[in-house]
């Protein structure tokens, strides 16, 4: 029996899309501006590859609740200078339970789902380890927080930005603190992780840092501090880090009550994590999922992609959960 040519087309169409494998993408843990970039560059990579992506919608927590669904142009258009994430992001406390796992890899296998990438951090990480270790399911973990405090990569996505931000923010404070001759205490965040205070410090010019990582004592910086005021020094910047042992308002009074000047607390918050993701995010983004996916189809199993000075490399996920992060001891020893 033969077909005609009308027919061949519509089934060898038929044929190529059941012969692609089927891979899923999810956000977990806090959202970084650079995950709207990555998402979009998944869709087109994966599918100039033939693969079948799918979006799953609120992180682990709609894999439990198979709210997973097959990803198109139409769903990348536009986003690529947007913070944030479009498919959604969640901390969820059921992906720890084993009986939850189960169910996300049962939702996985009715859409024959192979390969997941997860966009996240330490913690959504260690989830995704019990997840292969249960299940076999094949992964690649792309960094992406902007404490940038996971170990065995330097850069993680939304960095950039959040550093950014800071620097933005700083340099707007300053114009406020030089007019007014007061000190201002800017928090970033980090958890314990002081990398974002350090850098923004280390490009603002600012007078103070204060990092969890390095041990202060602020008696230490009285006498330079008065001295350079009666030099005309009219304002003071600090930068300090959430994880330090001292609240904002506490390094604001030693201002005003030891050193003498007027002082004001900015918690820069959640504003750190948002914004328009810039160049070299975008860029990064575009990196990490186009080496992620190829490290898929080269048949590895389960890994972290990391960055370092020499480039992108692979590692295993003991190495990067079960290792404390260090601050760059470079980096540090220009604090001094």
């Amino acid at each position: 029996m033969s077909l005609d040519n009308g027919k061949i087309k519509p089934l060898i169409q038929r044929i190529c899309m059941h012969s692609a494998k089927n891979i899923a993408i999810l956000c977990s843990g806090g959202d970084v501006s650079g995950m709207n970039p990555a998402l979009k560059q998944f869709v087109e990579y994966t599918k100039k590859k033939n693969l079948k992506p799918f979006f799953v919608y609120d992180g682990y927590e709609g894999l439990i609740d198979n709210n997973i669904k097959e990803a198109t142009y139409e769903d990348v258009a536009g986003i690529i200078n947007r913070g944030g994430t479009k498919i959604g992001s969640a901390r969820s406390k059921r992906f720890m339970s084993k009986e939850y796992r189960k169910v996300a890899k049962q939702n996985l296998d009715k859409l024959d789902i192979e390969m997941l990438i997860v966009l996240g951090g330490d913690g959504s990480f260690r989830g995704l380890h019990a997840f292969h270790e249960e299940h076999n399911i094949k992964f690649c973990g792309i960094p992406s927080t902007i404490d940038n405090d996971i170990n065995g990569t330097d850069y993680s996505l939304g960095v950039d930005t959040a550093l950014n931000i800071i620097k933005t923010s700083v340099d707007a404070i300053r114009d406020t603190a030089s007019s007014f001759k007061r000190a201002f205490v800017i928090e970033t965040m980090g958890r314990d992780c002081g990398y974002l205070a350090l850098v923004s410090h280390l490009t603002s010019g600012s007078e103070l840092c204060l990092i969890p990582e390095k041990k202060y004592d602020l008696r230490e910086y009285e006498k330079e501090f008065k001295k350079q005021i009666q030099n005309g020094r009219r304002y003071f910047i600090a930068i300090v880090s959430e994880g330090i042992k001292q609240d904002s308002q506490e390094i604001a009074d030693w201002f005003e009550n030891s050193i003498g000047i007027e002082s004001r607390v900015s918690v820069l918050g959640h504003l750190q994590r948002g914004g328009n993701p810039t160049v070299k995010d975008r860029l990064m983004a575009y990196k990490f999922i186009v080496n992620a996916v190829d490290e898929l189809l080269n048949g590895r199993a389960e890994s972290v992609i990391c960055y370092e000075e020499q480039g992108f490399n692979f590692k295993s996920i003991d190495t990067v959960v079960n290792h404390a992060h260090k601050l760059d001891q470079n980096l540090l020893e220009l604090l001094d």
